[in-house]
């Protein structure tokens, strides 16, 4: 797998981890562990789209980041 792959897939098994947890009450959806888990999951999904060229995502991704990050830069 190329590192773009790889990256890929850390970052969206961290955001299904962080809805699984969600999903099961672990987590909610304004804690800092959620967030924080939705940046990194973001931001690895982003980068990876970006080095692939997929502009769609990198798009989608950019924009979960933010929308992760400042309620996180809140708390």
């Amino acid at each position: 797998m190329s590192l773009s792959d790889w990256l890929a897939t850390l970052g969206v098994t961290l955001l299904l981890l962080a809805f699984a947890l969600n999903i099961a009450k672990k987590l909610n959806t304004t804690s800092k562990v959620y967030l924080l888990l939705n940046v990194l999951g973001a931001g690895l999904a982003g980068i990876s789209s970006y080095m692939i060229g997929f502009w769609p995502f990198v798009v989608l991704e950019t924009v979960w980041v933010i929308a992760s990050l400042i309620p996180l830069l809140k708390k």
